[in-house]
């Protein structure tokens, strides 16, 4: 089996991408943003991300998003954004009635709707396919920009797929809204050709998962955790548990494993239980150990502690699986972790251009097994890519770079707008002195210290 090869034509690369982004226009008064999700949007860690990003560029931002914590206020400022909520208590996202459920959910939709077209903006910025119609009729009804941030494949779901008239209405209607949207957003470059081709509209531009730049850092935490001597190499999966991840495939892998090897599954989801009776069915307690998600500003350090982070999904379980590029293949990185995915468009392209990982040859339990084994077991290799993914990520894979192409869209609608009745290079859109990327880059950093963990495929 072969290795990724060296990063040193990416290591000699300075990275000044984005400085025209960076560009800002005056105005005497902020530029209004209203950013809208369907979940809370403070434990969203790309909304927030966004929105930090332009609130550091002098955008005034506004989230409205549905909020089950019913304790907190109806209006609040958290890192300089203003937020709206429409409440929408856990009780009822718990509650086993369909019927019941399903009319608390339409109730806070058509409220949050409410309060998004009550929200006065100059850009409206849905976040996500079920984010969009709200977003669509205010930004329709007060003649201003729309922007749309796909998550992922829109409207691709089982759940949806499987029920063809809603299905088909749901397309229908996303066909006829995209062409009103001024920008798109999303996570991947083949979602980007996906979203193009499925939906039309104008070419969507590749704004990544990607986290803002941590130093390095030295941890044992695994090992002192599970109580393991340095002679057992570590592979990590974190995040969520949940079917499209298959993690039931790294149980099954595990009885492939060398004795000096064990498997962690950090998280939580829906597929706990299930993976808690297999890893007893299988018989292999003692290579695979289920450890509770950790807060997310902790998190890289309980990364850099596993020597190798996997990736191991069935890109035949949907188009978003196929073509997902998941924040925790940054996390992984990030920490200096070699990665190990099976054979996924984006991430795989990724991982070979950076020579920051392997890709299994199938997802074969044998094949996954043998092949973390192989991986673990060769020290030189492990050194090399963990190398590539440190210069990788403070060169380029950092979010103080990926934001200018958020900012630089920004920056064209406004400019292919009537916002601005006066143009210079030295304000931003609050009327303010331009960020420069500095202060840009720490506003970036301080960014992730108060998200909750959230995994997104």
């Amino acid at each position: 089996m072969g290795y990724p090869a060296d990063l040193s034509h990416h290591a000699d690369q300075k990275s000044d991408r984005g400085a025209e982004a960076t560009t800002r226009v005056a105005s005497k008064a902020p530029v209004r943003v209203c950013m809208h999700g369907l979940w809370s949007g403070r434990v969203n860690v790309r909304l927030m991300r966004e929105a930090e990003a332009l609130v550091a560029a002098g955008y005034q931002v506004t989230v409205v998003d549905i909020e089950r914590d019913t304790s907190r206020p109806r209006e609040e400022t958290i890192e300089n954004i203003h937020f709206k909520h429409v409440f929408m208590p856990s009780r009822f996202v718990k509650s086993r009635v369909k019927l019941w459920f399903l009319m608390k959910i339409a109730s806070a939709v058509a409220r949050g709707m409410l309060a998004v077209v009550r929200t006065p903006a100059d850009i409206y910025h849905a976040g996500d396919d079920m984010a969009l119609p709200a977003s669509y009729i205010a930004a329709v009804l007060r003649h201003k920009k729309l922007i749309f941030d796909a998550y992922e494949v829109p409207l691709v779901q089982k759940t949806l797929t499987q029920r063809p008239l809603l299905s088909k209405l749901a397309r229908w209607t996303l066909r006829r809204m995209m062409p009103r949207c001024d920008g798109i957003i999303t996570v991947s470059a083949p979602i980007v050709d996906e979203i193009q081709r499925r939906y039309g509209g104008p070419r969507a531009v590749l704004v990544r998962n990607i986290l803002p730049y941590t130093a390095p850092v030295t941890s044992n935490r695994l090992r002192e955790r599970l109580g393991i001597g340095p002679d057992i190499r570590i592979a990590i999966y974190q995040g969520g548990f949940e079917a499209s991840r298959r993690l039931d495939l790294l149980v099954h892998a595990a009885r492939y494993l060398s004795p000096q090897a064990h498997i962690v599954l950090l998280g939580w989801g829906e597929c706990q239980q299930e993976l808690e009776a297999l890893i007893e069915q299988e018989g292999v307690g003692d290579r695979v150990t289920i450890l509770p998600p950790v807060p997310y500003d902790a998190l890289l350090s309980w990364t850099a502690s596993a020597d190798l982070g996997l990736i191991i999904y069935d890109g035949n379980y949907s188009p978003n699986v196929q073509f997902m590029l998941p924040n925790k293949l940054f996390e992984y990185l990030m920490a200096g972790v070699p990665v190990l995915a099976s054979p996924l468009e984006a991430t795989e392209e990724l991982i070979q251009r950076y020579g920051v990982g392997v890709i299994t040859p199938s997802i074969e339990p044998a094949d996954i097994g043998q092949t973390i084994s192989t991986v673990l077991s060769d020290e030189a290799a492990l050194k090399r890519m963990r190398q590539n993914a440190l210069s990788a990520s403070a060169q380029e894979l950092r979010w103080e770079v990926e934001q200018e192409r958020l900012l630089l869209l920004y920056q064209n609608l406004l400019e292919s707008s009537k916002l601005k009745s006066k143009r210079s290079p030295s304000f931003s859109p609050s009327g303010d002195p331009a960020p420069t990327a500095a202060s840009s880059s720490a506003s970036g950093a301080r960014g992730s210290s108060h998200f909750p963990v959230k995994d997104t495929i």
